[in-house]
């Protein structure tokens, strides 16, 4: 029997699950994080919201004691450096910051969404969109150093399904990149950091300083044929 692609739903009926995937554009406040389980990799959206306030910092999300530790590290990395990226320095008395991990039926613990956490923080403190093809993961100390993680065959394997194009690293997870099928590899850029100040320029949009055209510029991540990038 020839089976065609339109003859699959048809033999095992309507599709259960749905594959993680990309927003369909680019959003403030909204990154791709990449989480290991169980049972593979998989892309966990992380999404910071400002609003006014007093301070107040809400982690929702299913988070563990953990993830919660990371957050709050990410909030003061930005706030000791928030004259760097552009932002209020008094944010931490007069905003509240909610940050959720979607899907938050599903426990989640572990440091290595700190960098994805800084980036959405910058990203909805400056009101600057984030590229929707990017993705990351590392954790990431008070003075924003990105150190290992674990999975990263798994968690690339994520990015690859999902239609991600950039995933930055922690550079000392770049040996475990000899692990990851071929195939991620050749459609995968892969950029090692040390700092997580290193990512926003990158994947945050840029307001050009004309402000008679307001136009807005990206900063562009070359894409060459060694997927690997220093």
């Amino acid at each position: 029997m020839n089976i065609k692609e339109n003859d699959v739903e048809k033999m095992l009926g309507k599709r259960k699950y749905k594959p993680d995937v990309i927003l369909p554009q680019d959003e403030v406040g909204i990154i791709n994080g990449l989480a290991w389980t169980a049972v593979g990799g998989e892309i966990m959206q992380m999404e910071v919201s400002v609003m006014d306030g007093t301070g107040k910092i809400e982690l929702t999300g299913s988070l563990g004691d953990v993830m919660k530790e990371s957050a709050r590290t990410a909030v003061s990395f930005v706030r000791a450096n928030a004259e760097k990226f552009g932002i209020n320095p008094s944010f931490y008395k007069d905003k509240d910051i909610h940050i959720h991990a979607t899907e938050a039926a599903v426990p989640k613990d572990g440091p290595s969404a700190g960098v994805t956490m800084v980036t959405a923080l910058v990203s909805a403190l400056t009101d600057r969109k984030i590229k929707r093809d990017v993705a990351m993961t590392g954790e990431v100390t008070l003075r924003g150093r990105v150190t290992a993680i674990g999975g990263l065959r798994e968690k690339a394997m994520a990015a690859y399904r999902g239609g991600v194009n950039t995933v930055y690293i922690p550079k000392e997870n770049v040996p475990d990149l000899d692990d990851i099928d071929p195939i991620v590899l050749q459609n995968v850029k892969f950029v090692p950091v040390t700092n997580a100040a290193q990512i926003i320029d990158c994947v945050l949009e840029k307001v050009a300083t004309d402000k008679k055209t307001e136009t807005v510029y990206y900063s562009e991540v070359k894409r060459g044929s060694n997927r690997v990038s220093n």
